[in-house]
């Protein structure tokens, strides 16, 4: 099944479907995109110690990264972006790029900005310096990064916020997502909404019924890993997940764990981001296959791995993992060296790759071809 979404030159194709998981393609201009997908997070044009190349490369071989519209606003700002040709010649990287709107950093910085139902007003966490962000204005800075997805401006409240926050929430982002939705785009540039509502299943429905019609490219599950207990999350998804349009990629925003992501893939989400990945790797936790102990990551300052000639993970093909042990990356994890970082990074993305593969391999060994009426 094939299907054409609004934006010209991007297809949806869903191959296999398994209960409410599926397999397919998204198709754009600038290359393909398995889906079911991790998306690597290149929070400031970069996934952090990684090259291009190396992302680019199997085993890896990320398809589609992330960039974050608040950061690269701020630094190295739009005249920058724009005079050096936008995100993609900037970061030498050739692949689609999704970019957030901003507006989750920016709600995360509660006690330097000030939000209205026009936008927000916030002070840089790097010079003090104001800036209003408003839905024009973060679509304005995604085109100027030459997304290849863009995302709608909302509000995403945190996860403990009262019936009265998310109501204000949904209303403005159902506001903001269709000013978004007509804002100027550079073409080839994809539109997805996001759909906030916490953990109220029923009210994840009634914002659902507010921004389908707006007719995205894809649609998103915005609001949570915000704080909810993940047993709260996982109902979620599994209630609500597969009742979005199923013609549509769906997108999990910041999740997660790989056992948040195969719950996820079998909720029926296509797409996720997080940074735990990366940053775990940069803090000296490894995931692996499974210890004897039941454990899937390793923390490689333990003391046992001092003298530990064993890979990370001996099933693991990633260049970590076929060439140096666990002792060596202990040592230079506990000497403070560089290249720590640069080799656990790889290993937890090849990780993540791997983990999304084997999700979608096993739905196009297991499912069936999609039902045209679905």
């Amino acid at each position: 099944m094939i299907i054409e979404l609004p934006t010209p030159g991007f297809r949806f194709e869903i191959l296999r479907v398994l209960g409410h998981a599926r397999a397919g393609v998204l198709h754009t201009p600038r290359g393909d995109i398995p889906t079911p997908v991790f998306m690597p997070v290149g929070t400031q044009g970069t996934v952090k110690g990684m090259t291009a190349g190396e992302l680019r490369a199997p085993p890896l071989d990320a398809a589609i990264i992330l960039g974050n519209t608040y950061h690269l606003y701020l630094r190295p700002g739009l005249e920058t972006m724009t005079a050096l040709g936008g995100l993609h010649r900037f970061a030498a990287w050739d692949r689609p790029i999704l970019t957030d709107s901003g507006g989750f950093q920016v709600f995360s910085l509660a006690g330097i900005n000030k939000i209205d139902d026009d936008g927000a007003t916030f002070q840089s966490h790097i010079d003090g310096s104001r800036h209003r962000l408003t839905p024009e204005v973060s679509m304005q800075i995604q085109g100027v990064l030459g997304a290849d997805i863009a995302m709608v401006f909302d509000q995403c409240p945190p996860g403990q916020a009262t019936p009265e926050q998310h109501a204000t929430a949904m209303r403005r982002t159902t506001a903001w997502a269709a000013r978004c939705r007509a804002a100027p785009r550079p073409p080839g540039q994809a539109l997805f909404g996001i759909v906030q509502g916490g953990t109220d299943v029923d009210r994840r429905r009634r914002h659902a019924a507010e921004i389908v019609p707006l007719d995205f490219d894809g649609l998103a599950i915005g609001g949570l890993s915000v704080g909810e207990p993940i047993p709260e999350m996982y109902r979620v998804l599994d209630a609500f997940a597969h009742t979005l349009p199923f013609d549509r990629p769906r997108y999990l925003m910041g999740v997660g764990t790989p056992a948040d992501l195969a719950r996820g893939v079998d909720a029926g989400v296509d797409m996720f981001d997080c940074v735990m990945p990366t940053r775990n790797a940069r803090n000296g936790y490894l995931f692996t296959t499974a210890q004897p102990d039941g454990a899937t990551k390793i923390t490689i300052s333990n003391a046992r791995f001092r003298a530990d000639p064993s890979p990370i993970d001996a099933t693991c093909p990633c260049e970590t993992c076929r060439t140096h042990s666990r002792a060596y990356l202990r040592h230079l994890h506990m000497a403070g060296e560089i290249l720590y970082s640069r080799l656990a990074t790889l290993h937890n993305l090849t990780f993540y790759a791997r983990h999304m593969v084997a999700l979608r391999d096993r739905i196009l060994a297991q499912g069936h071809p999609p039902d045209r009426a679905a």
